[in-house]
């Protein structure tokens, strides 16, 4: 089956995105505290893909040599894998792109990747402070020369999951 990966800083609400795809509450477990999704786990959606959740980039509590692991494994993942469809990076709504942000942006568009970059949180947002959200991603991408669409979601609201599994569709489909 295709695989759509789904990366992000930790607590970026990579686990809380696929409870929405799913339409379930907690088929993928998730925590206030950052960095509990320490290995990949594979959740399959309506039989058409599977979602990849990757452990979290950056901040977790646990040793830099496992962090450094974990972005080894995902860097082999993301350039060798055959059935990997698009990269969902999923970035907070409420914060500006972070270094570890743009670094991943970064290293997606090197490997080749189809990707989407997912907005997390926008319920947390007013109307205008969702503008300067996409106004600052746009920016991110602009200076590291990557176009890609942006989709801004809600795992507590809904919003952008038919969107989303829009373009996830197209490329799933090209595999």
């Amino acid at each position: 089956m295709p695989e759509v990966a789904l990366l992000g800083r930790s607590n970026v609400g990579k686990s809380s995105l696929i409870n929405v795809l799913a339409r379930r509450r907690s088929l993928a477990k998730t925590s206030a505290h950052p960095g509990k999704t320490t290995t990949f786990n594979l959740y399959c959606v309506d039989h058409d893909f599977v979602v990849v959740d990757a452990p979290g980039l950056g901040y977790a509590r646990t040793s830099r040599s496992e962090r450094d692991r974990w972005e080894r494994e995902l860097a082999l993942y993301v350039r060798k894998r055959e059935r990997l469809a698009v990269v969902l990076m999923l970035m907070d709504s409420r914060h500006a792109p972070t270094e570890v942000d743009r670094d991943t942006m970064r290293f997606v568009h090197d490997s080749g990747r189809p990707a989407l970059i997912v907005l997390t949180k926008s319920d947390k947002l007013s109307g205008n402070a969702r503008t300067k959200a996409l106004s600052r991603v746009a920016n991110a991408m602009n200076a590291l020369a990557v176009e890609w669409p942006v989709v801004e979601t809600s795992a507590k609201t809904g919003r952008g999951r038919e969107e989303l599994l829009e373009w996830v569709d197209r490329f799933v489909s090209s595999i």
